[in-house]
Parts: structure tokens; C-alpha cells; sequence
């Protein structure tokens, strides 16, 4: 029977983070993972350079039933915080676009930085440990081998082991390739915690019949857009897949989307296009609407969307024939397309988890369980979502910093 002060369930970001805390704290630290390596979200995201933070985090840029519960921990392990640290180990990087910040070489950079951090804390890190039961201990369990503030015994593959602290920080389904799983769910269940409703999120869409054979003829093509769904709305570049559409305005936009709602898109989100015919006409513009429109969009875009029923009876009139009906059917098409989406790609391709363990039963300052002293959740597992571009990457580092104060 081995006792250590705090155990960690997952060798991922927000787990890495709070075990290098805890452990510079001078916590004894044990870090168990049942996959064969460390970090492999790290490892894998943004195209493996690792889109590790953002210049600008608020907590608008996160989704949570409780939208007030990450505005202390982002307050106190901010970005910039997070900077700072690859900075002490001169780690090279750049903004790519709307202050995303990546690795300029490889997140295995990123990745060697925390495994320092948890060294220097003296942290045990077990790979390839899975953990078949943990329980809470009773009083009258204290014996020579169980310390008197132990709280927790857990089964792992590698032995038994009790522990003060227990940390789960084991994220969601997303990705099950990398080895995630529920697991972290089945454990607020078994300590009765609520689970809040769980989607793929961060995911591309899927599409069926006459919009799906839209999308693959066009698969490949990208355009910047702006793209709404409930209220929401969000410029970037949108991609046209096999399947549907992805690229990151649909991936944005996935965090607001449930089955069944309606996604309106603007192709030409930085102009007027009612405006710009007029003033086409009043200019005397000879060419065809096709030709001009091709100026403003991909050519292969243009085409299939003015051989589609709603506009083909206007796809080759010269822009001076143009009526004020055909105008209104243009920018109906062009800047309010709107679609439902059949679903999405789910968790085989989702880069988060929307939703987690209801963040009422969770203190906002040390991250630990109301209703059980010593228990702790942390990272993606929890009801906090944020958007894409840096931001559940700095819920990790900020959760794990702060539950690695307490634990």
C-alpha cells in the first residue's frame, strides 16, 4: 500500500499543470494515465504546434450553465502568466491569427516544458496505470499503512494506493483515438455529482441529400464568412468538406449548435452586396453577374451556387438586366444562406467536450467538490467550453494552477 498526498487521474494539459504546482509546493505527487504517453492532445493539436493560449482571454469565450464560475481562475492564472512561463524556457512562438498563439516548431516543446515543471516538483508520473475502483475511506480504516489524513484508496494496474488528495482531470470523450473515454463522468456519478448534457463540440458539420452533394462539389474550397447561430455570430474562414462543412467558423459556431437549429451564412460578410450591384449598374459594368461575382469569390463557389434552382434564371444576365427581385434573391442566397445541419462529426473528430460536471457542485477558488473535502475537477471534464483558438488550452492551465494551490 502506497500513500502519497495527492493523486492525479490524467496526464493531460490540466493535469499536468496542477501536478507541477502541487509538487513545487513540496506535495508528493503521483500522476497515473492509462495511455502509453503524456499529453497526446498536446501532442496532436493544431496540426501539431499546439495552439497553446490566446493574447485576449475573457470569460465571454466560454460556455458553461454557470457562465461566472471560470472568471476567478482566469483572473488568477492568466495568459499572460502562461506566457511567461515558455518564456523562462525561451520556448519559440507566434501569433497565427486573432491572437492564437502556437509553437513555431513542435508542441513536443510545449509538452517538455510542463514534464520540467513536474520534475522540478519531483512528480511520479505513471503511464499505462489504469484505475479499476476508487473509494473514500473511513475513519476506522486508519491503520500503521493508511496515515491518518488519507481520504481516498485507489485500485490502479501498478497497485493499491491511498491518498489525501484526488484530482480528476481526465477530459471528455472527444477524441477517443487519444484514449478519452467517461470515465471522469462515471466518477462525479459514483460520488454523486451531476452531469450536465454532453456534445461534441468544436466539430465539424455533416450534411445530407442535395445540400451534402453541394458540399462535395465544392469540397476543398475556402472562404472567409460569417457564420450565426442563437444570437451568435463569428467571422472566419469556412471550409467545404466530403461530409459537409468544417474550417473554423463552423467549428466556432458548433459550441451554440444543438440538433435541429438553423445555421445562417454570409459569404461576403465585409460588404453590402445589394449596394455593390447598384453601384455595378450605375458604373455600367458590361460583364456578366458570374464573371463579376468570381472577383469576389472562389470561381468554383460562383458557379454552383448560381446553377442552383433559386438563381439559375439570373446566373448569365449582364449585371445591367439585374432586377431589384433578382437582387434580393442574390443577397438572400450570398449573405443569408441559411441550413440545418444533419449533425455534426461527433467525437471521433470534436476537438472538445460541451458540457461536464455541473460546476454547482465545484468551488470556483481551490476546484474542489462541495459535498466531498479532498476531491478535486479540473479541465475539460467540468461544464466549462471555451471557444476555439487557444482557450481550453488556458482553462487547463488556469484550473490546474489554482486546484494545484489546494490539493
Amino acid at each position: 500500500m502506497r500513500f502519497v498526498d495527492t493523486v492525479i487521474i490524467g496526464a493531460g494539459a490540466a493535469g499536468l499543470m496542477c501536478a507541477a504546482t502541487a509538487g513545487q509546493r513540496g506535495r508528493q505527487v503521483l500522476v497515473v494515465d492509462h495511455a502509453n504517453k503524456v499529453g497526446k492532445k498536446i501532442l496532436m493539436s493544431g496540426g501539431g504546434r499546439c495552439n497553446f493560449t490566446n493574447y485576449t482571454v475573457e470569460p465571454k469565450n466560454f460556455l458553461s450553465d454557470n457562465p461566472h464560475f471560470c472568471i476567478s481562475a482566469l483572473k488568477r492564472y492568466t495568459q499572460h502568466d502562461f506566457i511567461e512561463l515558455v518564456q523562462r524556457y525561451e520556448l519559440a512562438y507566434h501569433e497565427k491569427t486573432l491572437g492564437q498563439l502556437f509553437c513555431d516548431n513542435r508542441a513536443k516543446d510545449l509538452l517538455a516544458i510542463l514534464l520540467a515543471e513536474c520534475e522540478l516538483g519531483g512528480v511520479d508520473i505513471q503511464t499505462r496505470c489504469a484505475v479499476s475502483r476508487i473509494r473514500r475511506l473511513s475513519e476506522d480504516e486508519m491503520t500503521d499503512e493508511v496515515p491518518q489524513q488519507a481520504r481516498f484508496e485507489l485500485l490502479t494496474s501498478n497497485g493499491p494506493v491511498v491518498c489525501e488528495s484526488l484530482v480528476i482531470a481526465t477530459g471528455g470523450p472527444s477524441i477517443p483515438t487519444l484514449g478519452a473515454s467517461h470515465y471522469g463522468y462515471e466518477l462525479a456519478r459514483q460520488f454523486g455529482l451531476k452531469v450536465t448534457d454532453l456534445q461534441a463540440s468544436l466539430v465539424p458539420f455533416t450534411l445530407k441529400g442535395d445540400l451534402l452533394s453541394l458540399a462535395q462539389s465544392l469540397a476543398g474550397v475556402s472562404m472567409p464568412v460569417s457564420i450565426e447561430c442563437r444570437d451568435q455570430i463569428f467571422q472566419e474562414a469556412l471550409l467545404f468538406t466530403h461530409k459537409g462543412i468544417s474550417g473554423p467558423a463552423a467549428l466556432q459556431i458548433s459550441n451554440y449548435w444543438y440538433p435541429g437549429d438553423t445555421l445562417t451564412i454570409n459569404f461576403l460578410p465585409q460588404m453590402d452586396l445589394a449596394t455593390e450591384i447598384r453601384q455595378w449598374q450605375q458604373a455600367g459594368v458590361k460583364a456578366e453577374l458570374k464573371t463579376q461575382l468570381s472577383r469576389l469569390l472562389p470561381k468554383r463557389f460562383v458557379s454552383a451556387w448560381l446553377e442552383r434552382a433559386e438563381l439559375q434564371s439570373i446566373e448569365s444576365k449582364p449585371i445591367a438586366q439585374l432586377s431589384r427581385e433578382d437582387i434580393e434573391s442574390l443577397v438572400s442566397m450570398f449573405q443569408g444562406w441559411q441550413l440545418v445541419p444533419s449533425g455534426t462529426e461527433g467525437y471521433k473528430t470534436a476537438e472538445v467536450t460541451r458540457g461536464g460536471v455541473c460546476t454547482d457542485h465545484i468551488s470556483s477558488k481551490t476546484f474542489e467538490v462541495k459535498s466531498e473535502p479532498g476531491l478535486y475537477f479540473i479541465g475539460e471534464v467540468l461544464d466549462v467550453t471555451g471557444w476555439l483558438g487557444g482557450f481550453n488550452f488556458q482553462w487547463a492551465w488556469s484550473s490546474g494552477w489554482c486546484a494545484g494551490q489546494y490539493v
